[in-house]
């Protein structure tokens, strides 16, 4: 069991119900209106709730900033191939898997913030190498206000995922500096997997080697390099951008 803290991440965790709970811990005097939704969540799933000293909830939690909210629960368990396969499979026709590959993320935090990103964009999943999952879960649902535990979050071993999302007509655009083609020229309306390497290394030669095409996000001369988290929110906004469009488009013929 873990300690998961903060008002939206505990609600966000007991509505998704991945996670089994003990008990959710709630500080002593915590104004009512504030903590209302957490304590509806839990009873409409049976969780016991316990009402502690603030100093008990500062000893378990990172520092003082659980808003007076500790949930003892499980881990959130990661979704294999399998099971990407299956949610992709039931989507409706009109609505073009859009995923999310990352390599290279070195921090927990900017993972959080690429998954509130990825979720406000519509992604259907983010894919992430087993290899590099070393994160503490708090650290990661605490910044992502919740999307960490909605989002379908993937962990694969090999490219043979990539092969198989393919093999669906899902196409993979790698995300590099210095290419030709811009994002904003690359159709991102039908099935695609954005790859998006860490600052560090960026993406794997395994990962470049399946990749359909790669796409540049254009910035002015001498700026510095975008962040993983931010090269995210750019791609997967102009995803968005051009999947409206396109709705709009059919709604006006």
């Amino acid at each position: 069991m873990q300690h998961l803290e903060g008002r939206q991440s505990v609600e966000a965790a007991l509505r998704a119900r991945q996670r089994r709970f003990e008990v959710v811990l709630v500080a002593h005097g915590s104004h009512t209106e504030k903590v209302e939704d957490v304590l509806a969540a839990a009873a409409e799933v049976g969780v016991p709730i316990k009402y502690v000293d603030r100093a008990s909830l500062d000893a378990m939690a990172h520092g003082a900033s659980h808003g007076g909210v500790v949930a003892v629960c499980s881990a959130k368990p990661r979704a294999t191939p399998e099971q990407l396969l299956e949610k992709l499979a039931s989507l409706p026709l009109a609505e073009p898997p859009l995923l999310l590959l990352l390599e290279g993320v070195d921090d927990a935090r900017n993972l959080g913030f690429t998954l509130r990103a990825a979720e406000a964009f519509g992604a259907h999943a983010v894919l992430v190498k087993k290899h590099l999952w070393d994160f503490d879960e708090v650290e990661v649902s605490r910044p992502s206000s919740g999307a960490y535990e909605r989002m379908m979050l993937v962990q694969f071993e090999s490219v043979e995922l990539l092969r198989q999302l393919q093999g669906q007509k899902i196409r993979i655009y790698g995300c590099l500096a210095g290419v030709k083609r811009s994002v904003f020229e690359t159709k991102l309306a039908r099935g695609v997997c954005l790859a998006i390497g860490g600052e560090k290394r960026g993406l794997s030669g395994a990962v470049r080697k399946v990749c359909d095409r790669f796409v540049t996000i254009p910035s002015v001369p001498g700026a510095a390099s975008l962040s993983l988290t931010a090269a995210a929110a750019v791609v997967l906004g102009e995803a968005r951008r051009q999947r409206l469009d396109g709705a709009a488009r059919k709604l006006q013929a």
